[in-house]
């Protein structure tokens, strides 16, 4: 009689913990996000005072007063925090001090572009990384190895905005085919999206093959080639699906690398999107759409990596088990 009474429990103890597990999850991604919200407040006032670079150098001291109490500066330093954190969950992020609008609209108005940039470099990445490290893997030790393997190195160790340049000394000055800079149609969009997946490119390719090389050398691999599965049917069939989860890990962590790198790309390439926004307002000093920038950069990361989490029992039903 207990067999029955054990299988009936286990379904629902599973269900239980796996949403206890989720729960915890979102709970420390809410947190994380609190102490980003909470050191983008202070530290973005360090940089100094806005009011000196909105007014010209000969204001008077009444000039300067009228306007920090106009912006709500004048207040004191906990009272601006606390509004401040009363608005999030509204996303009340207060008014641009440079722009004089709500900051969710300023933000909004650049976030496709960047979203833009980042999703063709992921996918620039994924059609180029995957095949690379297949590829190396089932040639490992050998020519086609080496060559893939001294690609990754040469795409790890070199920087963006290095890249960025010889792209446009290339394709932009020399050969003509492509704009060295903008936002517009398509080609605009070649560029700075090959710069940016530049190292996400290696970064994957050099995981999977690694991760693919264990899986080849399993036991369950061997049986399947013992049964006649030929090399395909075991890459894609057996290889690909149980190298995934550390690539899988590894993608969400470089959404959030793209985004990050975006701010650099788009100042290379005069994209109009968020980071290029977040740089002209951390030289403005304009602390609400400083806090708001990093906030979305930490946000999306923090959201990224929680679906990653997630997605692992889709990938591995032992995951679920465990969980």
């Amino acid at each position: 009689m207990t067999a029955p009474t054990v299988a009936v429990t286990r379904p629902a103890a599973a269900r239980s913990g796996a949403l206890r597990v989720a729960g915890t999850k979102v709970l420390t991604a809410v947190v994380v996000l609190f102490f980003v919200a909470t050191a983008a407040f202070f530290l973005v006032r360090l940089s100094g005072d806005p009011v000196k670079l909105i007014l010209p150098p000969d204001a008077t001291a009444q000039q300067e007063a009228t306007l920090r109490a106009s912006l709500g500066l004048d207040r004191p330093l906990l009272t601006q925090y606390l509004d401040y954190l009363g608005g999030l969950p509204r996303l009340h992020l207060g008014t641009s001090l440079v722009y004089d609008q709500p900051v969710a609209d300023v933000l909004f108005s650049r976030i496709p572009a960047t979203l833009e940039l980042a999703g063709a470099a992921l996918l620039i990445a994924l059609v180029l990384a995957v095949p690379a490290g297949t590829f190396a893997a089932l040639r490992r030790g050998r020519a086609g190895d080496t060559g893939v393997m001294t690609g990754v190195l040469i795409g790890q160790s070199t920087p963006a905005f290095w890249v960025g340049i010889l792209l446009i000394l290339i394709f932009g000055v020399q050969l003509q085919v492509l704009p060295a800079s903008g936002y517009g149609g398509f080609a605009h969009l070649v560029l700075p999206a090959v710069t940016l997946a530049v190292y996400s490119v290696a970064v994957i390719a050099r995981l999977l093959r690694t991760s693919l090389v264990d899986v080849l050398g399993s036991d369950y691999i061997r049986t399947a080639r013992a049964k006649g599965l030929g090399t395909a049917g075991v890459v894609l069939g057996h290889g690909l699906r149980n190298a995934a989860l550390p690539v899988v890990t590894v993608v969400g962590l470089e959404v959030g690398s793209l985004l990050g790198g975006a701010i650099l790309t788009e100042q290379v390439f005069s994209w109009p999107g968020l980071g290029r926004l977040t740089v002209e307002a951390i030289q403005n000093r304009d602390f609400p759409l400083v806090q708001a920038a990093v906030l979305f950069f930490a946000a999306t990361f923090v959201v990224v990596n929680l679906l990653v989490d997630l997605s692992y029992t889709i990938l591995d039903p032992r995951v679920r088990v465990t969980a």
